[in-house]
């Protein structure tokens, strides 16, 4: 996996930042480094295709680079195998992942990105799709999509959006820890839980968590790493995760 580029986002939007704020450096610098000025972005996570895609693509412009929707285009395989780098956005996982398979871009992502080095931005639901499945998504099933298998760039799970539980709330429904944990009854599979700020930058073979300096004192930028019969384990911005991807 030698060529693989990946910058996956736990979300789009982040306390303290403006939409994107928080990643705006990040970003710029994985699209700089491949040479990248034109993005392919993916809108099918939300239904107003348009809106969304001039969402982003005010960000994108801003920092320098152009933006087409996936959705404008008459071929939309065609696209990705045109595409310089490719951005799925957030919204329902459930939804992005049967749109992908109906328009039959799963096959065809998985094949530019791991094959030919086609960088790929993941934000919540895009980075839920970038893993091996979608089980540990945080959405509800508004729809069926024909399987739960994703693009498997990565070999493991990502919970975008992850919180720890309030120790001092009131409110005693399952915690994050407990859906997760209810994952590995079933499942072997290694869960990143990544907070809210928080993305994982994969080159090749090697990933690392990135995030921005705390803007309020006391915020704590980080991730949770779930494996089936181990206790979790916390890694801060700037840790080596590069064994996930040997699994």
């Amino acid at each position: 996996m030698g060529k693989r580029q990946l910058l996956l986002m736990s979300s789009s939007a982040v306390h303290g930042f403006g939409y994107l704020e928080h990643a705006e450096e990040d970003l710029t610098s994985f699209l700089q480094q491949h040479s990248v000025q034109r993005v392919l972005f993916v809108p099918y996570a939300l239904t107003d295709h348009d809106a969304y895609t001039e969402k982003v693509g005010s960000v994108l412009r801003k920092l320098g680079f152009s933006c087409t929707g996936i959705h404008t285009q008459p071929d939309p395989v065609a696209a990705v195998h045109a595409a310089e780098a490719i951005y799925i956005g957030g919204g329902n996982t459930f939804l992005l992942l049967r749109t992908l398979y109906e328009r039959q871009l799963v096959a065809a992502i998985r094949e530019r990105v791991l094959q030919h080095g086609v960088p790929y931005v993941g934000s919540s639901a895009g980075t839920n799709v970038a893993t091996r499945s979608i089980q540990t998504t945080n959405d509800m099933p508004i729809v069926q999509p024909p399987s739960f298998e994703a693009l498997a760039l990565v070999p493991f799970n990502i919970n975008p959006h992850y919180i720890d539980p309030d120790v001092n709330g009131k409110h005693k429904g399952e915690t994050r820890q407990e859906r997760i944990n209810q994952f590995h009854e079933l499942n072997e599979s290694p869960v990143l839980g990544l907070r809210e700020g928080t993305a994982l930058f994969v080159d090749g073979d090697r990933a690392t968590l990135v995030g921005p300096h705390p803007s309020v004192p006391g915020e704590c930028y980080d991730a949770r790493l779930f494996r089936k019969g181990q206790e979790s384990a916390v890694y801060k911005v700037g840790s080596d995760l590069s064994f996930l991807l040997k699994q």
